[in-house]
């Protein structure tokens, strides 16, 4: 098993201004400790694009996190922007990662349609948007992990024979 450094950002005006308690963010906290893997930085910002922007390349670029996960801000709301910070900080979009999560979560509920999430590269760094519901957020590591080791593998240059 390799040992991944696994970024956490949760997106949510609401918990940055400290009227909600973030869940989301801790629940992968805890899914991404269940493996073995470390956490190497938690942000949680404003559904802020350029914030969310920073927080990403910070945790990439400066932590050196190999896989980072965004919760919330996925959605249609005017202020769910995680998917255009994810845009911005990536070099290379990953449309299969958040394809996949969408057709799994379809699988649970028809909202899962509703997901704008995306996936991409920040050189080496995986970036996954996933959603703010703690059951989503769940859900949506499980739908992926499996194949995580393998992805960052591959993010830097090798798993191929």
């Amino acid at each position: 098993m390799a040992s991944l450094r696994i970024g956490i950002i949760t997106s949510s005006d609401s918990c940055a201004a400290g009227l909600k308690t973030d869940g989301s963010g801790p629940a992968l906290q805890s899914l991404v400790e269940e493996r073995g893997w470390t956490v190497a930085g938690y942000r949680l910002c404003a559904d802020d694009r350029a914030t969310l922007t920073a927080a990403i390349i910070e945790l990439a670029d400066v932590e050196s996190c190999d896989v980072v996960f965004t919760t919330g801000g996925t959605g249609f709301s005017p202020r769910d922007v995680a998917p255009e910070a994810t845009m911005d900080a990536c070099d290379r979009l990953a449309p299969g990662i958040a394809e996949h999560i969408r057709a799994q979560s379809a699988k649970v509920t028809s909202r899962a349609m509703l997901s704008r999430g995306a996936a991409g590269l920040r050189d080496r760094t995986i970036v996954i948007n996933v959603p703010g519901s703690v059951k989503a957020a769940r859900e949506a590591f499980g739908f992926v992990a499996d194949e995580l080791e393998h992805a960052v593998e591959m993010a830097a240059g090798g798993g191929h024979d």
